[in-house]
C-alpha cells in the first residue's frame, strides 16, 4: 500500500492551495456566510476553467476522469479555507449517481454540463425521519403519463438555493427495490425552497415537492444500488475536506500557542495547553490516514474500500469536531469571537457531521460488515 502522492498530484495540491490562497481567502466564506445564500459565481466558474468541477466526469463527457485520490488532494485544499462552494453536491454526488444511474443520454446531456460548471445540482435525500438508509426515505413519486410527479418534503439538502436542478430520492416501492433518483428542475412549478434556521456552518434548506413533474434517472427501482455505488467515494472526498478544514485549525492554533504569552511565557509551554494540541494532532493524524487508505483501496479497487470509506467519514467526523473543541480551549475567549475564524470551522465541523451518515451510521455499517 503506497499512500504518497504522485508528481501530478503534489503539483495539484501546490497550485490548488495557491489559487485559493489568492482567490477564496476565509473572509470569503464569512461575507457568504453573513449573506444572502448566494456563492461566489466567479470562483466557481474559475474552477472550471481549471477542471475541478469535472474532476469525476469521464473524459468522453469532457471531465477529467480523476482518480479518487486526486479528489482527496483537492478536496482537502478547498476544505483548508471552507471554499463555499458546491463541489460536493454537483461535481461528487451528482456527478456519481449520474454515472452510476443515468442514462447514457441523460449522461450526455448533465456531466458535460457539470464539468463546465454550468449546472449546479443538489442532492436531496434526507426528511424528517433523518436517515442516510433507504428506510428514511418515504418521498412518493407516482406515475404520471410518461413522466412521475412527486409529492412531499426533503429536508437538509445543502446548496439547494443555489441549485439549477435537484436529484432527488424518492420512493416507488416499498423496499430496498423500490428507491429512484429523479431529475427535477428547480424552475419547475411545485418545488419550492425554504433556508432551515439553526446554527449551521453552511446553509442548509427544506425542498417541497407538490405534484411537481419528475424524469427518472435509469431504470425504475434502481436507486439503491446507484446510492451504494456512489457514497463510498463520496463520504471520502468529504473526509478529504474535514481532513483540509482540520489541518488549518490546527497549524493556526499551534501559532497561536506560540504568540499568546501569559504569565511571561508562551502558553503553549503550558502542559494543559499541550495536551490540547497533542489531541487535535492525534485526531488530524487518524482522519490523514484513514482517509488516504480508504482512498487507496477504492482507486485500487479493494473488496474492503466501503468498509474503508466508512472508518474515514466516521474517524473524520469525529475529528473535525474534536480539533474544533480542542481549539477553543486552547484559544480561550478570542476563539469565540467573530472577527476570529475559529467559529465557521466551528459551526463547519457540526453541520458535516451527520452528512452522509454520523459516525454511529458509519460504525453500525462496519459492523454489519464484518459480521459482527
Amino acid at each position: 500500500m503506497d499512500l504518497s502522492l504522485n508528481e501530478t498530484q503534489e503539483l495539484l495540491q501546490r497550485s490548488a492551495r495557491d489559487f485559493l490562497k489568492a482567490e477564496c481567502p476565509i473572509s470569503l466564506a464569512r461575507a457568504i456566510d453573513d449573506g444572502d445564500g448566494g456563492f461566489p459565481a466567479g470562483l466557481w466558474r474559475q474552477m472550471a476553467e481549471l477542471g475541478w468541477t469535472g474532476m469525476l466526469v469521464p473524459e468522453q463527457h469532457g471531465g477529467f476522469g480523476g482518480s479518487v485520490l486526486d479528489l482527496v488532494v483537492l478536496s482537502e485544499e478547498l476544505g483548508r479555507v471552507l471554499a463555499p462552494v458546491p463541489f460536493h453536491s454537483t461535481a461528487v454526488l451528482a456527478a456519481l449517481l449520474l454515472r452510476a444511474a443515468g442514462s447514457d443520454d441523460q449522461q450526455r446531456r448533465l456531466l458535460p454540463a457539470i464539468a463546465r460548471g454550468e449546472q449546479v445540482v443538489a442532492y436531496a435525500a434526507t426528511e424528517r425521519d433523518y436517515s442516510w438508509g433507504q428506510e428514511g426515505v418515504q418521498l412518493r413519486a407516482t406515475p404520471a403519463g410518461p413522466g412521475w410527479t412527486l409529492n412531499g418534503v426533503k429536508l437538509f439538502v445543502h446548496d439547494a438555493a443555489n441549485a439549477g436542478t435537484f436529484l432527488v430520492l424518492a420512493r416507488t416501492g416499498d423496499d430496498e427495490t423500490g428507491l429512484t433518483l429523479f431529475l427535477v428542475p428547480a424552475a419547475s412549478a411545485g418545488v419550492s425552497v425554504r433556508r432551515v434556521s439553526g446554527w449551521a456552518g453552511e446553509r442548509q434548506y427544506e425542498v417541497e415537492f407538490q405534484n411537481a413533474a419528475a424524469d427518472a434517472v435509469g431504470a425504475p427501482g434502481s436507486a439503491w444500488q446507484a446510492v451504494q455505488q456512489a457514497y463510498p467515494t463520496a463520504c471520502v472526498a468529504l473526509s478529504g475536506y474535514k481532513l483540509g478544514a482540520m489541518a488549518e485549525v490546527c497549524e493556526f492554533t499551534t501559532e497561536y500557542a506560540r504568540t499568546r504569552h501569559q504569565f511571561g511565557a508562551p502558553i503553549g509551554t503550558f502542559q494543559r495547553v499541550q495536551d490540547h494540541l497533542i489531541d487535535m494532532v492525534n485526531h488530524l493524524d487518524g482522519a490523514r490516514w484513514t482517509t488516504y487508505e480508504a482512498a487507496w483501496k477504492l482507486d485500487a479497487g479493494k473488496p474492503d474500500a466501503a468498509e474503508a470509506a466508512s472508518m474515514a467519514k466516521a474517524v473524520a467526523s469525529e475529528g473535525f469536531y474534536q480539533v474544533a473543541f480542542h481549539s477553543h480551549e486552547v484559544h480561550g475567549g478570542i476563539g469565540a469571537s467573530l472577527e476570529y475564524p475559529l467559529h465557521l470551522y466551528t459551526r463547519k465541523a457540526r453541520t458535516l457531521y451527520d452528512y452522509l451518515g454520523s459516525p454511529g451510521y458509519h460504525k453500525k455499517l462496519l459492523a454489519k460488515f464484518l459480521k459482527l
